[in-house]
């Protein structure tokens, strides 16, 4: 191997190997020794994902395998990297964010009984996604896909104890299996169709592949579009897209470091990755990506409007990362798949600033996630409120921040499109402008400003809360070098460098091809913010804004009554539109009705009661009917025979004696 090569290595297994010591010897290292080891770990990943950055930067891409796993027939199963521009992203995203939360969690979890357990745990779920991102083919791709989804039910439930955190990481894992289920379907038709698991090779292959169908189902669609559909409804599992999106919020009931995790660079973003990675597959499918769109649309509005009404901050947060994800999810189907990382890219940041300054309130306030016990806060945390400030900013996606550049991107592309559904897809994200701007700035008002609602009382070590005061810098310190790229990562990627960041890495649409060019309209970046005043997504965004002003600072007292006046819309968005009731009611207490009437009529009644129990029952009655003559009396024996040997006789005499 060469040296780069061997750094690649490292990049995987520094994280692997803090989490193998903290979690095996957290109790002989102790509490300080599994957070550094875990930290250092990360560290070392994160430095060295920069330097292959860079490197990559200078076109030194890198395709192979590590070593074959096994040997089946004609087909390797490898473990191999593929390390391009699209993957050196993903590298250093998710190393610099868990890095982030990783020193976050030694402030948030600071008194709780399992913290070198908690630190394995996040150490091992970076390992899981850095395997996935650095994949070269779908075995390996399948294994992080699995491994993430593994340690994020173990994260979620992370306080065991809780009956609510074991629901919501049942919830996760099983419908995380149905997402799953289809994914593996979509990889098991590529094995049959190319006969490898080498991306390179299947993507040779994408021509002939678009040109079949399936052969075991007359009359089925194009073998592409069924693959890709498959592949998509596995991205709708891990992205948490609709109708898979129920299990994301729920989410909320792991710690917030966790939840920062999940959310920003980790599981909810490799679905969305890996569609981008599968570009030259997608791209042959129109239905397929007609179907991407449209879910992503849909995903997109209805996951925001429910954030309107909640009162939770994190699952505020929580909804706002649905409603990205469509975001990203229709720029793929609108064959933007720069656009769509590129958001992945800026959302990263400015969500873990959201959910890492969620969690500073969170502490201030002795774990109150109510917003309505919150306000007026500003005064008393000011770096929080900054970096929260920061992010919701990016979020909402107000000019110069980051979250502006990538999501207005997504609007124009969307426009564009021409695939079926796009026109959906556009109104839905054009309206998504308003209503994120309005409930992240809902946010914000109810949390930091206006009057002071929390509770001062009761809980404290000396009887009394006291007020709120200022995280400590372990917790800060991440919240600021997170608000950073907030505001500075739409200009440092650039519009006019980004449009060939990804050559080579990922399929780019002709129509799409350039973000150069699509930038190169509004000379530059700075003509991006420019051209922006004169948008209508812009001054939507200022609308929603405005909106959240008036009913939360200028007229607290309306919120109420719109909420009682609004009567059955508002308890839709409070249900969830149902999802949860309906899963709940037809598809889990179906199964169990299902599987009891499976029960007593199969088991109880046939097998039981017909087969094992009937057949001894009929056993016992011809038991006791041969028992009448077998009396065990001897003269009983001697008449019989004596009575069988006299008509025996008489049936010989009559049949000689008769005419």
């Amino acid at each position: 191997m060469t040296r780069m090569q061997l750094l690649y290595l490292v990049v995987p297994l520094a994280p692997l190997a803090g989490a193998i010591v903290a979690g095996l010897f957290g109790r002989t290292i102790g509490r300080a020794g599994a957070h550094w080891v875990t930290i250092v770990g990360v560290a070392v990943s994160f430095a060295v994902s920069c330097v292959v950055f860079v490197d990559v930067l200078h076109g030194n891409t890198w395709n192979g395998p590590v070593y074959t796993w096994l040997t089946s027939g004609g087909t390797r199963f490898e473990i191999g990297f593929l390390v391009d521009r699209l993957t050196t992203l993903m590298m250093v995203v998710v190393t610099f964010v868990s890095l982030m939360v990783h020193v976050y969690t030694i402030g948030y979890m600071a008194d709780d009984p399992g913290y070198q357990r908690f630190f394995a745990y996040i150490s091992l779920f970076t390992f899981a996604m850095l395997m996935l991102v650095m994949a070269n083919n779908f075995l390996q791709l399948f294994f992080g896909w699995e491994a993430v989804g593994l340690v994020s039910y173990l994260l979620i439930g992370f306080w065991y104890t809780r009956p609510t955190a074991t629901y919501a990481n049942l919830k996760a894992f099983i419908v995380n299996r149905v997402g799953d289920f289809g994914f593996l379907l979509g990889i098991a038709l590529i094995l049959a169709y190319t006969g490898t698991l080498d991306y390179a090779e299947v993507f040779a292959q994408a021509p002939q592949l678009a040109a079949g169908t399936l052969e075991v189902v007359p009359g089925a669609p194009h073998l592409i579009s069924a693959i890709c559909i498959c592949l998509f409804v596995g991205a709708m599992g891990k992205s948490a897209q609709f109708p898979l999106h129920v299990w994301l919020p729920d989410s909320m009931e792991g710690p917030t470091p966790i939840s920062a995790l999940i959310h920003a660079a980790t599981m909810v973003t490799a679905g969305i990755f890996m569609v981008a990675r599968m570009s030259p597959l997608f791209e042959l499918s129109d239905a397929a990506r007609s179907v991407v769109i449209v879910i992503g649309g849909i995903t997109a509005f209805f996951m925001a409007l429910i954030a309107t009404v909640n009162y939770d901050i994190k699952r505020v947060v929580a909804y706002s990362t649905l409603s990205h994800l469509g975001y990203m999810t229709v720029a793929l189907g609108a064959s933007a798949y720069p656009v769509a990382m590129f958001h992945l890219y800026t959302h990263a940041f400015f969500k873990a600033a959201l959910f890492l300054g969620a969690g500073s309130v969170i502490i201030a306030l002795h774990h109150e996630q109510d917003m309505r016990r919150m306000g007026g806060l500003r005064k008393y945390m000011a770096i929080t409120y900054l970096t929260v400030l920061t992010g919701g900013l990016a979020n909402a996606a107000v000019p110069p921040f980051s979250g502006f550049f990538s999501k207005d991107a997504i609007i124009e592309v969307t426009r564009l499109a021409t695939v079926p559904g796009a026109g959906f897809a556009y109104l839905c994200v054009l309206a998504t402008a308003f209503v994120t701007a309005f409930y992240t700035f809902r946010l914000i008002f109810l949390a930091f400003h206006g009057k002071e609602r929390f509770d001062t009382h009761g809980d404290g070590h000396d009887g009394h809360r006291g007020v709120p005061h200022e995280s400590p810098p372990v917790v800060t310190v991440p919240l600021v070098l997170l608000a950073i790229p907030s505001i500075a990562a739409g200009w440092l990627i650039g519009w006019i460098a980004y449009g060939d960041y990804f050559a080579g890495a990922i399929h780019v649409s002709p129509e799409h091809g350039g973000l150069a060019a699509l930038a190169g309209g509004f000379h530059g970046v700075t003509g991006m913010v420019t051209h922006a005043f004169f948008s209508v997504p812009f001054w939507l965004v200022m609308a929603g804004i405005g909106l959240a002003y008036y009913l939360y600072i200028v007229r607290p007292d309306l919120p109420g009554v719109i909420r009682e006046k609004a009567g059955v819309l508002t308890r839709i968005l409070e249900n969830k539109y149902g999802f949860d009731e309906f899963n709940q009611r037809v598809l889990a207490d179906g199964t169990v009705k299902v599987g009891t009437g499976l029960w007593k009529a199969g088991d109880v009644t046939l097998i039981d009661g017909l087969m094992v129990n009937g057949s001894a029952r009929l056993v016992g009655l011809v038991a006791r009917v041969v028992r009448l003559a077998q009396s065990g009396f001897i003269y009983t024996y001697a008449f019989v025979m004596i009575f069988g040997l006299f008509t025996l006789l008489s049936i010989w005499l009559y049949r000689i004696l008769a005419p």
